[in-house]
């Protein structure tokens, strides 16, 4: 598995990551081991996880007691900030917030320090400065190695860039947001922004919950609870379908899968470091693993720019 390094920072990510979203939620403890174990036999070395996932704290708890001594092997990320209670008090980036998420995610994940500490959403009711200096000293202390923000606009990171650099602080090296050949919204603001300033994106989503793994069709609807179907209303139209047919055929004149291409297309673009895709089996991990092995021609990229063109409109 190819490695890459994360922004400006000193991780070495593989550049397919594993998303943790599904562990204690959709799949449980056994398979959860299953899955951890396959992925860093492929070489998948970062590890994707947050408070929330796995219904509030279900993906770290699973991980903590499925990774042991293979904890040493890993990149490991997760993320704070969203809602870790239904009355929404505990939230957000505030100092108070932040100290104590830390230790409650270190303990479920059975570890002494993250790899890489994110924050999971903006806090527009804390400074940016309160936030930063709280992540700096979890830095200084050692208990989180680098940090990174998560669906944060263009001016939001670089109102905290600018903020680190003034005050002395830690920087995010990272930004970790929804990018596909069919979401490409960041492409606007955002990517050039994170080149100036040597961040490396994380996209999640690449395969558009499931409309890019080539396995649906327009006239043949996805399963009940099937990730497509809950997100029917987002990602399912028109424009959506004939694109994905255009690239389906796209691949298969050149020997190659839709799959392949969502990853391989992320891959060849500026300051995509991994791309993170969550699973329920450890087969998935075989065909993510591989799919980033397809080396796009400057030829095929200017192809699938025009297939993909009507699903961003630059403003």
């Amino acid at each position: 598995m190819q490695q890459r390094r994360l922004g400006n920072s000193g991780l070495q990510v593989s550049v397919v990551g594993l998303g943790c979203n599904n562990f204690g939620g959709r799949i449980d403890l056994e398979a959860t081991r299953m899955v951890v174990h396959k992925a860093i036999d492929l070489g998948i070395t970062l590890f994707d996880s947050a408070d929330i996932y796995g219904n509030r704290g279900g993906s770290e708890t699973c991980l903590g007691q499925v990774l042991g001594d293979r904890r040493k092997e890993i990149i490991l990320a997760t993320k704070y900030a969203k809602p870790m209670d239904d009355a929404g008090k505990l939230r957000g980036a505030s100092r108070q917030y932040i100290m104590s998420a830390v230790e409650a995610s270190l303990k479920r994940l059975e570890t002494d320090w993250i790899d890489l500490y994110q924050q999971h959403e903006p806090d527009p009711l804390t400074p940016i400065e309160e936030t930063l200096r709280a992540l700096d000293d979890l830095v200084r202390q050692g208990k989180v190695r680098y940090i990174g923000c998560s669906n944060f606009s263009a001016w939001q990171m670089v109102e905290a860039q600018w903020t680190a650099k003034q005050q002395g602080l830690n920087a995010f090296v990272s930004c970790e947001n929804e990018y596909s050949l069919l979401v490409r919204d960041v492409e606007r603001e955002l990517l050039p922004a994170m080149q100036r300033y040597e961040l490396g994106l994380l996209p999640y989503f690449p395969l558009a919950v499931g409309l890019l793994t080539g396995k649906h069709s327009r006239d043949a609807p996805p399963a009940p609870g099937d990730s497509l179907t809950r997100l029917a209303n987002r990602y399912v139209n028109e424009t959506n379908w004939t694109i994905t047919e255009q690239l389906q055929a796209f691949c298969a004149e050149r020997g190659h899968s839709l799959l392949e291409l969502a990853f391989s297309w992320l891959l060849a673009q500026p300051t995509v470091s991994s791309v993170i895709a969550g699973v329920t089996k450890p087969e998935q991990l075989k065909l993510n693993a591989a799919a980033a092995e397809w080396t796009l021609t400057p030829e095929d990229l200017v192809h699938v720019a025009r297939i993909t063109s009507r699903a961003y409109a630059p403003a």
